[in-house]
């Protein structure tokens, strides 16, 4: 059985949660996308080694959802949170805030925007220094999503996104995430710019590339990025990872003992790392 061995600390903590004497920490709902371009090469940050959760790994853009990205004056184009919610077996409340949560996170983190002038159209170019000023607003929460659509006479296309998957963190971790992942293609004339934050470096790779470059120890892969990398290695488009059709289950990798040490343990079949 693949796994992750937890050690000193952590390994106490797992076996006062399934002893019932820790409770673990409720999971916040978030969500994740993963960017595509043709090639098919997909974005990843690089989270600065000071960050909290994920110190150093290589991650898709995203994050928590935030109480404003259920708003109902953001205008919204292409299926609608309840719709969402029967992919992501989620309440209309919850699918609404995910899917505003990957826009919103999308554009703090890489600066592409899932929006349009029209249900129809999307935005071509985000990189000037008001756009700028409003992505550092948004980082900062002194400007909600739907205030800057809104001002910006902009329309939440949530038909640009795909389901993928939904991960929640371990119970043995201390921040816990509820995460929803999606997929989208780069909107034609964008184009992802190191913004900073929480990463302190970006890059396009080919799923395959990344893979190996965790094998060999060159980059640090969560176990939710690796997998979702594995999936999408075989595909030769972005239109077809797009047309995927995806059974959004469910995965929590759990706390078990393997032969006298606590690990982190997710299914026979799949190694946390290099295999």
């Amino acid at each position: 059985m693949g796994g992750i061995p937890l050690p000193g600390e952590l390994a106490e903590r797992a076996r006062d949660i399934l002893a019932g004497r820790v409770d673990p920490v409720p999971a916040r709902d978030a969500a994740t996308v993963v960017i595509l371009r043709e090639g098919v090469e997909v974005y990843l940050l690089r989270r600065k080694a000071s960050m909290d959760f994920a110190a150093g790994a290589y991650v898709f853009p995203g994050g928590s959802v935030d109480p404003r990205d259920t708003d109902h004056a953001i205008a919204w184009a292409g299926p609608s949170p309840a719709e969402w919610g029967e992919v992501f077996h989620a309440d209309d409340g919850t699918a609404r805030g995910l899917v505003c949560a990957a826009v919103r996170e999308t554009f703090e983190e890489s600066g592409v925007l899932l929006a349009g002038p029209s249900a129809e159209s999307v935005v071509a170019d985000t990189t000037g220094d008001d756009w700028e000023a409003d992505r550092l607003a948004l980082i900062g929460r002194s400007l909600s999503l739907a205030d800057f659509l809104g001002k910006r006479g902009l329309v939440l296309r949530s038909d640009l996104l795909r389901p993928w998957a939904h991960w929640i963190t371990p119970k043995i971790e201390n921040r816990r995430f509820d995460t929803r992942f999606f997929v989208a293609a780069l909107p034609p004339g964008q184009r992802t710019r190191d913004v900073g934050g929480e990463a302190d470096q970006v890059a396009w790779v080919r799923p395959a590339d990344a893979i190996d470059q965790a094998k060999n120890g060159r980059i640090f892969l969560m176990p939710p990025t690796y997998r979702t990398l594995n999936e999408l290695r075989d595909y030769s488009t972005v239109a077809g990872v797009l047309a995927a059709e995806r059974e959004i289950v469910t995965l929590m990798p759990e706390i078990a003992e393997v032969n006298g040490e606590m690990h982190i343990v997710l299914d026979d079949d799949y190694r946390f790392g290099p295999a």
